[in-house]
């Protein structure tokens, strides 16, 4: 975990030099002009980074708008980036073949360059936020074998990495609840990343009260993902058990003695805690003969669930990576990065996710909640 993020600081501070000498070199040479830019430039990239380190020293206000600026710069930052980048390229192939007219090297075309690629990745950045607010609902309908169960259908509703945090607070929670409720699910399925900050911290603003709307048949149910570990596995299972959840972990419940519900613990529980997570076939190896449901926080290893019998297994993380090209990225790594696959018998469906991590900001998918009606045959 150590070297992870240390090479996530290196790589970050390097694409920030990238950016940030960029402009300084357009600034006037005033040395007051250019340490106040240089104090603002720190202040402003690494704000995500430490307004979380500094939280217990910083007032609430102070807190949420360092946080919000440092995370909606992340998203700038991306796109500064790739424009930077294809000026570049193209400076570079000038220097061979020499077709670009002298005065577009001239200091005003450069300053106003400058200014237009900043207006630039402030629209693409604006409407990605505005594209992040409309949650899409996504219907999904598929068989499964009854076997013992004594229900012929099931109305579930799915959603994944919501990241709660004083970013977006309360402002679009209501309306996700209020989706949800419109389903009349029988039964509310999580699939990890509730949070994106410390419980104590959520708690302070009241944030996630409105989960307590939430209505189903058979209750509300949710696993950990790499979120709720890094910021503090116990407390955020605390935080959801008084949100009126269910958190599964490594475990099954038989629900109404016609499925089982099964959550297991995101990868990363090894990183933080020194213990692997159950192996499903552990968990799995002395359940009955009922429908098995699988929430798993990353879609990785589903051959995993195909061996064990799972008939649908529901997973999130990917958020079909929320900020273009990384949608591109997650399309590599992934088997499945937003969307549904039948493997063998095995149903999956991996959600882009209803929240954002980071910065509020959706450029490379839509944020979706999933109805997914399922009859037992």
């Amino acid at each position: 975990m150590t070297l992870f993020f240390i090479s996530f600081f290196t790589v970050y501070t390097l694409l920030n030099y990238y950016v940030f000498i960029r402009a300084f070199n357009l600034l006037p040479n005033n040395w007051l002009i250019k340490t106040t830019f240089v104090i603002l430039f720190i202040i402003t990239s690494y704000g995500y980074v430490l307004s979380k380190s500094l939280y217990k020293y910083l007032s609430v206000f102070v807190y949420d708008i360092w946080l919000t600026i440092g995370a909606i710069w992340f998203a700038m930052l991306v796109y500064f980036v790739l424009i930077l980048f294809a000026i570049d390229m193209t400076l570079l192939v000038n220097k061979f073949f020499r077709f670009l007219p002298k005065f577009l090297f001239e200091y005003k075309i450069k300053a106003i360059t400058a200014i237009s690629v900043f207006a630039v990745v402030s629209i693409i950045v604006f409407l990605g936020n505005l594209n992040k607010r409309d949650i899409i609902k996504t219907n999904v309908e598929l068989e499964i074998p009854k076997l013992k169960s004594k229900i012929d259908s099931l109305n579930i509703v799915l959603a994944s990495d919501i990241h709660l945090s004083p970013i977006d607070g309360e402002k679009l929670l209501p309306k996700l609840v209020d989706k949800i409720n419109s389903f009349n699910p029988d039964i509310i399925l999580f699939a990890g990343d509730i949070v994106d900050d410390k419980a104590e911290i959520l708690e302070a603003r009241g944030i996630g009260k409105s989960f307590l709307r939430l209505k189903s048949k058979y209750g509300i149910f949710t696993i950990n993902g790499n979120h709720e570990f890094i910021n503090g596995i116990e407390s955020s299972v605390r935080y959801a058990h008084e949100l009126g959840m269910t958190v599964v972990r490594d475990t099954a419940i038989l629900i109404d003695e016609s499925f089982y519900v099964i959550g297991r613990e995101d990868t990363t529980k090894f990183r933080f805690e020194g213990i692997h997570r159950k192996t499903l076939s552990e968990i799995t190896e002395s359940l009955d003969e009922y429908p098995k449901i699988l929430i798993d926080h990353t879609p990785f290893n589903l051959n995993e669930a195909v061996q064990n019998g799972i008939d649908l297994q529901l997973s999130g993380h990917t958020h079909h990576g929320q900020i273009w090209p990384a949608n591109i990225i997650t399309s590599w790594i992934y088997e499945i990065s937003w969307g549904y696959k039948k493997i063998s018998n095995t149903h999956f469906y991996v959600t882009s996710g209803a929240g954002t991590w980071g910065p509020p900001v959706r450029t490379g998918s839509k944020s979706e909640i999933v109805n997914i009606k399922v009859s037992f045959r």
